[in-house]
């Protein structure tokens, strides 16, 4: 994950913030974690970000239709987009109102650094068609 981090860092200013896990406990409810963590996300968001989730339900792209997305958020001017994945239950409602949409990277379950690697690879991949570089193949 670090190399294609650092790839990234030539086509766009790059980071990658890791918000620890907060621990699961038959004390608190899932609803509970999840406001919780959600409180702690929150914190790291400017009301200018573009915040995209990336959820199970949210809209499926293939790696040039995203690279598109990535090409319209860099026409629109936003500050910064922000790039949102979820705890082990998913997101609070406060992070579903704040979001501006959803994306999903597959219909399967994976770890959150499985999801990382896939995601920022895929960024990664997007910046690589902009710019028409050979490194995705049809």
């Amino acid at each position: 994950m670090l190399l294609y981090s650092k790839r990234l860092s030539h086509y766009t200013d790059f980071e990658l913030q890791e918000i620890p896990s907060l621990k699961i406990s038959t004390k608190i409810s899932q609803s509970e974690l999840k406001k919780s963590e959600g409180q702690i996300v929150m914190k790291y968001l400017n009301s200018s970000d573009y915040v995209v989730l990336l959820d199970e339900n949210g809209k499926s792209y293939s790696s040039i239709n995203f690279s598109k997305k990535i090409e319209k958020f860099m026409l629109n001017s936003f500050k910064r987009v922000v790039f949102v994945i979820g705890g082990a239950f998913g997101f609070s409602d406060e992070l579903y109102s704040r979001c501006n949409e959803k994306v999903s990277l597959s219909n399967m379950t994976f770890s959150h650094q499985m999801v990382r690697l896939f995601f920022v690879e895929q960024l990664y991949r997007a910046f690589t068609i902009i710019n028409n570089e050979k490194y995705h193949h049809q």
